[in-house]
């Protein structure tokens, strides 16, 4: 028997109580592009991610630029969710099937819970975009340390349809939920 507490499917389900009481009504945001030949001042999907926050009025924090080294990706992104200022991470890049794609690999043992709905959701968005070719993507989210992180592709549309469609818009609610389960288990 599933426990039906926290279902959202239920048709008198009130979003106006206090279910979005602990929502953030301003995020840090920390964009990490992940790329051996691309820099900050030519990154059109660390670009998108960043207008995405900014045009819901949060604040990007940090933005950097990591090489495809899985060592690399995973001590930057388990440093960012260490900070004060950082209420949610969003990678971009890596999340393909060659060789050098160790975005995945390299976050998803932090997550301490995973989102399986945001790669799901993504992907189904993307598929009016790209077709049957959405099956090559690993776009992951998931909960570390209390602070969401998503994981998108590296390519320009993908990072927009990514943040505008899905992260900028429950990143704070996430983020809510995650820093007071976080906080209640310390």
């Amino acid at each position: 028997m599933s426990d039906h507490s926290h279902d959202h499917s239920d048709d008198d389900h009130d979003h106006s109580h206090d279910h979005h009481a602990h929502d953030l009504d301003a995020l840090g945001a920390a964009v990490v592009t992940v790329s051996s030949s691309r820099g900050v001042d030519e990154d059109p999907a660390g670009d998108a991610i960043v207008a995405a926050f900014e045009a819901a009025g949060h604040d990007v924090a940090v933005r950097e630029v990591v090489n495809d080294d899985l060592d690399g990706i995973q001590s930057t992104v388990d440093r960012l969710v260490g900070r004060d200022d950082v209420e949610v991470v969003v990678t971009t890049g890596g999340t393909g099937v060659t060789p050098d794609d160790v975005t995945i690999e390299a976050v998803r043992p932090l997550l301490g819970t995973e989102l399986p709905g945001f790669g799901e959701l993504f992907r189904r968005l993307s598929y009016d975009e790209v077709g049957t070719r959405v099956v090559g993507t690993r776009a992951v989210g998931g909960i570390t340390r209390g602070v969401p992180v998503f994981c998108l592709p590296g390519s320009e549309n993908a990072a927009r349809l990514g943040a505008e469609e899905i992260v900028v818009a429950e990143a704070p609610h996430l983020a809510g939920l995650a820093r007071r389960e976080a906080d209640d288990d310390a």
